[in-house]
């Protein structure tokens, strides 16, 4: 679980660092060398700093700024007695500019720059100064084979600025892409590195702003922002000693068809844990008796009329509907009802399933799709949401309306409000199992209960639940059900309570 709560929330698109970039040298009289000498500065701290035991490294230099940050590793890391190889995918006398000059100094300095031919076998790090953040088609060539080779060698990667082959924007992978144990971004964090595969191909993120100065950033609008537990836990005030349960809302979770009802019971408890006053599982009549016989406080009914549907319906506050429900006749009529229905809604699974059929837009709803569901709203595969969630993001808002979640690594959460996007940068590969989007929709309606922004609601609801997933995987990612993370949201909720 990497530690990103020392990370600005500004996320930008690569063009719009290039931008700050810009600003700093030809409105600060800063020159672009000293900004690379400031890059290879701190890459090389953190190199010491991480890897404090590292006697001997290999640093991977290609063309432009990022190769000329490599330099600058490589020359520094020389200086400090350290065993240095520097492989070059271009020769240093096509390089231009500051890249070029930092070459020369390596070489000045007594450094050798082979062309290159592969890695050598022993080696303790490998620096990634291959690629930027310019890069918009797929690697291939020799810069391919040295991203391959590296990816499969024993020593860790570090990335500078972004690993080679990811895309700065969208955080897809352009044809193979450096896994690196840790990167270091520089002036501005790109939000590719939070969500898609960055996560995956950053490893730890790390930030420097190379003191450029402050006022620099008032002069470009951040595309995205990061949002994590830390940043958003404390929009949650404290309850009012009167308070009651009338308080919190009435979640309605409508779903739990035949075999499928466990997905209605986890969205349920996960709303009940967080805080929500009063939850109802409207579910199948087959397993209502007993479906809260564990959780009590739990209220069950079956659905097996449109009177009991519309009972249930207007005692509600907030309707969660998708978990389980199935796309047989019996869902199909819930469906329905709870369109027609003036509550806001919480949709997923099947529920957003139904929704790709007869696509309608509305403001009073929140959707939760994955990217296989997403593929569907959008009528394109799941691989092509992947390649640029923002894009997929934007395209779901404009045709469906209301909050849009989208699921997967970094969730990103969009509304009517027209902030930048939302990035959630908590969260572990632990959650990839079956019910924790169910607990997601519980979480999100008692949070539409108790928030009276259904933006402000989903966002809160997508940090929580990762943060509750990362206490949950302090016991180990591999085997975390969503059940654990239910059982983390009441200390997540309430830090520092004896437990």
């Amino acid at each position: 679980m990497p530690d990103t709560s020392r990370l600005p929330h500004a996320l930008y698109r690569a063009a719009q660092v290039r931008a700050l970039d810009r600003a700093a040298i030809e409105g600060y009289r800063i020159p672009g060398g000293e900004l690379m000498e400031r890059a290879g500065q701190a890459t090389y701290a953190l190199l010491r700093e991480a890897w404090p035991q590292c006697r001997a490294l290999t640093v991977l230099c290609g063309a432009g700024n990022n190769g000329g940050d490599g330099y600058v590793v490589a020359r520094l890391a020389a200086a400090a007695g350290l065993q240095v190889r520097v492989l070059a995918l271009k020769a240093p006398e096509d390089l231009h500019g500051d890249a070029r000059d930092k070459a020369i100094a390596y070489r000045d300095a007594g450094g050798t720059i082979e062309p290159y031919q592969g890695l050598p076998a022993r080696t303790e790090l490998i620096v990634d100064a291959l690629l930027g953040t310019g890069l918009e088609r797929e690697v291939s060539g020799a810069w391919a084979d040295a991203i391959r080779t590296a990816n499969a060698h024993q020593a860790p990667i570090l990335a500078v600025d972004i690993p080679s082959g990811l895309a700065a924007d969208t955080g897809a992978v352009l044809g193979v892409a450096i896994e690196a144990a840790m990167t270091i971004s520089f002036i501005g964090l790109k939000q590719g590195l939070f969500t898609g595969a960055g996560p995956g191909q950053c490893g730890r993120v790390h930030f420097s702003a190379l003191q450029v100065p402050a006022a620099i950033y008032s002069q470009v609008i951040a595309a995205a922002r990061r949002i994590d537990w830390a940043s958003q836990g404390p929009g949650l005030t404290p309850r009012r000693r009167d308070a009651h349960k009338g308080d919190f809302g009435h979640v309605l979770v409508v779903g739990g068809s035949p075999g499928m009802s466990g997905a209605a019971r986890l969205a349920g408890e996960a709303a009940l844990r967080t805080g929500a006053g009063l939850v109802t599982l409207g579910t199948h009549p087959e397993h209502a008796p007993w479906l809260n016989l564990s959780r009590p406080e739990l209220m069950c009914r079956g659905i097996d009329d449109d009177m009991v549907t519309e009972e249930l319906l207007s005692r509600a506050t907030v309707v969660a509907i998708g978990p389980g429900l199935g796309q047989a006749d019996w869902g199909r009529r819930l469906w329905q009802a709870a369109l027609e229905a003036a509550r806001p809604l919480v949709v997923d699974a099947d529920g957003l399933n139904l929704l790709a059929e007869a696509p309608q837009r509305r403001g009073d709803w929140v959707l939760t799709p994955h990217p296989g569901e997403a593929g569907r709203l959008l009528g394109i595969p799941a691989s092509a949401v992947q390649q640029d969630r923002f894009a997929a993001l934007d395209a779901l808002r404009r045709r469906y309306g209301g909050v849009i979640v989208l699921k997967g690594a970094g969730t990103l959460v969009a509304g009517p409000s027209h902030r930048p996007t939302a990035v959630c940068s908590d969260g572990n590969p632990g959650m990839a199992s079956g019910g924790t989007g169910d607990a997601l929709t519980g979480i999100i309606a008692a949070l539409v209960g108790q928030v009276p922004d259904l933006e402000e609601a989903a966002s809160l609801g997508v940090c929580l639940h990762a943060a509750a997933a990362d206490l949950a995987a302090l016991d180990g990612e591999r085997g975390l059900l969503a059940s654990d993370l239910i059982e983390g949201l009441r200390a997540t909720l309430n830090p520092g309570r004896p437990r």
